[in-house]
């Protein structure tokens, strides 16, 4: 998502961030084949410590997105509901309800950047329809 926000020159209007919806990878960085997939496609990144998801998130951004239904569950589990419509799950924007394909289980990280790079591509063109 940074990426493509970087490529539309909006990089001053968008605060973009991670965060873990449970606790195994606290402070951990990128998972190396996540990275490895990440230079296969061209998609620059940087190193970083994974953090938790916190209750003052909620207040913080507008948008909160989740992979698949576990991390709806604990994002919502974190803030008591969604009150504001904030939390949703990636795939949405591409009209679907599926949860991203998880690498980490399947080892198929093909699969999961072609999931992420639809959703996110599907959720920049749904953020720029409402800026116009």
């Amino acid at each position: 998502m940074k990426n493509l926000v970087k490529e539309a020159g909006l990089e001053e209007d968008f605060l973009i961030e991670s965060a873990a919806t449970s606790t195994e990878e606290i402070g951990n960085d990128m998972y190396p084949p996540a990275k490895a997939k990440l230079r296969q496609e061209g998609i620059p990144f940087t190193r970083r410590a994974a953090r938790q998801i916190r209750a003052s998130d909620y207040d913080r951004y507008d948008l909160l997105i989740g992979m698949d239904r576990a991390n709806i569950s604990n994002m919502s589990r974190c803030w008591n509901g969604d009150p504001l419509g904030k939390v949703h799950k990636l795939l949405e924007y591409t009209g679907s309800g599926q949860d991203v394909s998880d690498p980490w289980y399947s080892g198929d990280f093909d699969t999961a950047y072609n999931d992420i790079s639809r959703g996110c591509s599907s959720l920049m063109a749904f953020i720029l329809k409402d800026r116009a």
